[in-house]
């Protein structure tokens, strides 16, 4: 009987113990694991970047301007052509008829005229000799005038259709590669108002230039002679270079935004970069060089407050000499968007702004660091302070297995949206 009740009290005792070990398990929460970066030393470039269009430094559109049917094409897509060289020809059938009647009406004009000064010359005689009154000669001296008058006129006419007919001949006005070919042989063109475009010459592929597009907030960073990077995407793997040529001033507003036109020139001597293309650029604005700087995710992360208790750290980090206190703005610096600009005020006084790095010592103890930041390239920034030093590393954030870990579990009977809804997205509630 009394072996019975111990092993009955050993068997109740060794239950127990299982469930404390399995609730000490299950409710005790693993030391989170963190993700590091580390603090390099190298060079920090700002830069403001937009995209824009490359294209030919000088194109021409060649038209016409008298209307016909193509008769002979001479150049094609991606040729060479000279300045004057024969590009296509317009049907010159009606021009010829054109120059055709104004020659006959001119050498009419010019008989009439002779015989007008024939007459003339014989009413003289006969005025001297008193044979006719001198009105009579008078009216014949006018209508000499009339004559030769007429016969100017017929001149110009004779001027004009001739120019006509040269005009059914397309020459090139530069010298270029033929970028468009907008005429098939056979196809009626007709000039009225405005002039049709056959083609489309680029002066020189080998200099190019890019319309980009800058927003107002960034217009006051480009300047003339600014160095530019961009890229294209038919080659992703090579970097251009160009330079500013020009800041115009005309704006036009797309989506509510201000933008300005900046021209950029850029050398293209293989060739490889093509009209239309599309260019990712960036203009270098500000450069430092050799220089410590760190991960934006660093600066960004800060612990809560439940890390900071269990490593026992102080949830504000102390102000370092070089940077009492935090900046007169409110702002927290270790906060996203941290990386403020310095004071456009002029104030001898005012702080640069500044930022919070985390770090485990050699205790295991969270540590924080207070630092100065300057340049942004939008990856990382430039950062100073007596307690930080190349190759530390710091936390940028939480593994992503323990920020999963991290998350409580949503309570299936909690009134959540998506609890509230019926079955099958009725929407009615419990």
């Amino acid at each position: 009987m009394t072996r019975k009740v111990v092993f009955r009290a050993g068997l109740v005792l060794l239950v127990v113990a299982l469930g404390f070990g399995v609730r000490q398990f299950a409710f005790s929460s693993p030391a989170p694991s963190f993700r590091f970066v580390t603090v390099e030393r190298g060079d920090i470039q700002s830069t403001v970047s937009t995209t824009g269009t490359l294209g030919a430094v000088t194109t021409v559109n060649v038209g016409t301007q008298v209307s016909g049917q193509v008769s002979a094409l001479y150049v094609d897509f991606n040729d060479e052509v000279k300045k004057g060289q024969l590009l296509a020809r317009i049907d010159p059938t009606i021009a010829q008829q054109a120059v055709a009647d104004a020659q006959a009406n001119l050498e009419r004009l010019r008989a009439q005229t002779n015989q007008a000064a024939r007459d003339q010359d014989r009413n003289r005689e006969l005025a001297a000799a008193g044979l006719i009154p001198a009105s009579q000669a008078e009216q014949g001296e006018a209508a000499l005038k009339v004559a030769q008058a007429s016969e100017k006129s017929a001149q110009i006419a004779l001027s004009r259709a001739q120019q006509g007919l040269s005009y059914t001949n397309i020459h090139a006005p530069i010298d270029g590669v033929v970028v468009e070919r907008n005429v098939n042989l056979g196809q009626t063109v007709a000039a009225s108002l405005s002039a049709p475009q056959l083609f489309l010459i680029a002066n020189d592929l080998t200099q190019m230039r890019i319309l980009a597009q800058v927003g107002e907030s960034d217009i006051d960073k480009i300047q003339q002679g600014q160095k530019v990077r961009f890229t294209v995407q038919a080659i992703p793997d090579r970097t251009f270079e160009g330079t500013v040529q020009q800041v115009r001033l005309q704006s036009t507003m797309v989506d509510n935004v201000v933008n300005y036109t900046v021209v950029i020139t850029l050398e293209n001597p293989k060739r490889e970069l093509l009209p239309g293309m599309t260019a990712r650029v960036d203009f270098l604005v500000k450069a430092s060089t050799g220089v410590l700087k760190v991960s934006n995710a660093a600066l960004r992360y800060k612990p809560s407050e439940e890390l900071l208790a269990q490593f026992g750290a102080s949830p504000t980090p102390a102000a370092s000499p070089r940077d009492p206190g935090r900046p007169s703005s409110g702002v927290d610096a270790a906060a996203p968007g941290a990386f403020r600009r310095e004071a456009r005020n002029g104030a001898s006084n005012a702080r640069p702004p500044s930022g919070t790095l985390y770090l485990l010592d050699a205790s295991g103890r969270l540590e924080s660091v207070r630092v100065q930041t300057g340049l942004t390239d939008g990856s990382f920034t430039e950062i100073q302070g007596r307690d930080v030093s190349e190759g530390m590393k710091v936390i940028a954030g939480l593994a992503p297995a323990a920020a999963a870990a991290s998350k409580p579990a949503a309570n299936p009977l909690s009134p959540t949206p998506q609890n509230r809804r019926g079955p099958q997205g009725g929407g009615g509630p419990f």
